[in-house]
């Protein structure tokens, strides 16, 4: 049985009465098939009237921070947001929020949240809260990313699978200079210098990552840098990024791509691994970005070709984001098996937090809504061909 975080009993003789939803949240609710005090595992449980108004003067973010305060509750919460954003209804909010969204919207166009001033805070607020944390929801490689599950059943190997296709994909040779943007706790570097004698520059905004990536790599020619991807320099073979696109940002997209076109060798590759949305927004879910991404945004399949286009040859697109879904589960599986070890450390709401972005983000990739891309592109000037693998 996995461990309960709630402190109320689902579906308890003893929960007191609550009022019905207002009516605007009521018909979106059973749009997607969900009901207030539901049956089904996906139906919301009330626990404090108040939740309505959080959702109503605050939106998607009034929601999940009356989830981690326990004013609601639903025994598959995936499988409430998969009904939610299988019907796009994040996208069909009322009048009453629309000033929310076109003030994302507005932050977005007109200031730059991933500037060089700002580089270091998802490091900081994000992948520095604990690497307790994520060794406990990992697997042995610390990777941080979507695992590739086509032969495999089980996280490690999935997660291990997806590194040997990263390499094989890149073609790399024993020798080649190897540089991995957003490094993560080195699991990429250490399988590419194991494995296929390349030598590897990785950099990271994370101090934890840093310390604990020189640790594990420590004899292999392996080196990690603190460093914002804009102040780069060298010469590479070939390049990777394996989930850090996702914190660059619309604005900077040609200075990222230009950065790595500069070091990339005219005949080398470069794989970019990227969570993508299936459609383009201008805004971020204000929840995601205010408790555990700062300053991300997801780019879309035509924001990245209309960036791309003059700079790289797309050579090849994989989409295997239902992996991702999966992915998701056995973090949270993991984490829920290690949450014993962490309570005395992390509190009950960090906990209610951590498993609403977790499932939460699950129900997006099963929505289909949330896309894993991998592209490896090449310089123009590459005049060998190109064969793809899976």
């Amino acid at each position: 049985m996995p461990y309960n975080h709630s402190t109320t009993p689902m579906h308890s003789p003893d929960m007191p009465r609550h009022a019905e939803p207002p009516r605007t949240i009521g018909l979106l609710l059973a749009e997607a098939g969900i009901r207030v005090n539901g049956d089904a595992p996906w139906d919301m449980q009330v626990l404090d009237n108040s939740l309505y108004q959080r959702i109503l003067l605050h939106g998607s973010l009034g929601l999940g921070e009356a989830y981690m305060d326990g004013l609601w509750e639903v025994e598959r919460l995936d499988e409430f947001f998969h009904r939610l954003l299988r019907r796009d209804l994040n996208e069909k909010v009322g009048g009453w929020l629309r000033w929310r969204l076109i003030a994302s919207i507005l932050r977005h166009r007109l200031l730059n949240p991933q500037s060089p001033g700002r580089a270091f805070q998802v490091g900081e607020r994000h992948y520095d809260i604990g690497n307790d944390v994520f060794q406990a929801m990992l697997d042995p490689t610390m990777s941080y990313s979507c695992a590739y599950w086509a032969k495999a059943d089980n996280l490690a190997d999935a997660q291990r699978h997806k590194l040997e296709l990263i390499c094989r994909k890149l073609e790399l040779q024993p020798g080649e200079r190897l540089l991995d943007i957003g490094c993560g706790w080195g699991g990429l570097a250490h399988h590419a210098a194991t494995h296929h004698g390349v030598n590897v520059v990785g950099v990271t905004v994370s101090r934890q990552q840093l310390e604990y990536a020189r640790k594990q790599c420590a004899d292999l020619p392996v080196q990690f840098e603190f460093q914002d991807y804009r102040k780069l320099e060298g010469s590479f073979d070939k390049a990777v990024s394996v989930g850090m696109f996702e914190h660059v940002g619309p604005k900077n997209y040609p200075a990222y791509f230009d950065t790595v076109h500069r070091m990339l060798a005219d005949q080398g590759l470069f794989l970019l691994h990227t969570i993508g949305d299936y459609t383009t927004t201008r805004a971020t879910d204000p929840w995601m970005e205010k408790y555990v991404f700062p300053n991300g945004k997801l780019p879309s399949a035509r924001q990245l070709t209309e960036v791309l286009e003059r700079r790289f040859v797309i050579e090849d697109w994989h989409n295997f984001g239902p992996d991702y879904d999966r992915t998701l589960m056995a973090w949270w599986a993991n984490f829920d098996a290690g949450w014993p070890r962490l309570r005395n450390r992390y509190d009950s709401r960090f906990c209610r937090m951590w498993k609403y972005y977790l499932l939460s983000c699950a129900g997006f990739f099963r929505a289909r809504q949330g896309q894993l891309w991998q592209l490896v592109l090449s310089k123009r000037q590459r005049s060998a061909t190109y064969r793809s693998v899976r």
